[in-house]
């Protein structure tokens, strides 16, 4: 906000004798690294980051308000960034033939810290994969030349000499039902379907590789 920013704010109130102890959730729509420990400092209850899910808004309201006592700062709320501030970046290798497709999850997994490089076609991938230091690839299933699901075939078939798995999220705009059996049948480990929702991805990822 312009003239006062809300962390100026909310130093101001916690100096107040009147509104000292009273709630503040933090929303921003541009979160920089090491805020989250800022608003702990402060005692605020929350720190969102937008847009805002409904889920989240709620949880942190509930959690705001379901104080036994006027101390804000005994309150432990998880956020994003501080999620974010503790995850490491990954290496991942995106096969994706679709530009727009290829833009899109570019620019989200570059806004979670992770370097890309984008392979459009199986075969491509795998050259890529060569070079190895790749923690993760993300590989369309309909891709001309190999599809994903040949080319996630030969990377295990690869892995049976050298002995390292890299994961494989499988990425599809069929989300038929069979298709994740299919995917997971072909060697790859997780399966998200397109569009792509900013939230799964980040789940998914978490899960095929954690911090």
């Amino acid at each position: 906000m312009p003239e006062m920013d809300g962390l100026q704010l909310v130093e101001q109130i916690r100096e107040s004798a009147d509104f000292g102890t009273v709630a503040v959730i933090m929303a921003t729509s541009a979160g920089q690294r090491g805020d989250a420990a800022r608003c702990r400092s402060l005692g605020m209850a929350a720190y969102l980051t937008k847009p805002v899910r409904r889920v989240e808004l709620e949880a942190a309201i509930r959690a705001a308000l379901g104080r036994a006592s006027g101390d804000i700062r005994a309150l432990q709320l998880p956020t994003r960034p501080s999620q974010r501030e503790r995850r490491r970046s990954l290496h991942i290798l995106l096969a994706e033939d679709n530009p727009v497709n290829q833009k899109l999850a570019v620019r989200l997994l570059e806004k979670e810290g992770h370097t890309v490089v984008v392979a459009d076609n199986g075969r491509r991938a795998l050259e890529a994969l060569e070079g190895g230091n790749v923690d993760l690839v993300i590989m369309d299933v309909q891709m001309p030349e190999m599809d994903g699901y040949e080319a996630a075939a030969s990377i295990r078939k690869t892995e049976e000499t050298t002995l390292k798995h890299v994961p494989i999220l499988a990425m599809t705009a069929h989300a038929m039902k069979g298709d994740q059996e299919k995917c997971l049948a072909a060697g790859m480990d997780g399966y998200v379907s397109k569009p792509i929702r900013p939230d799964d991805l980040r789940q998914v990822i978490e899960e095929l590789v954690p911090a």
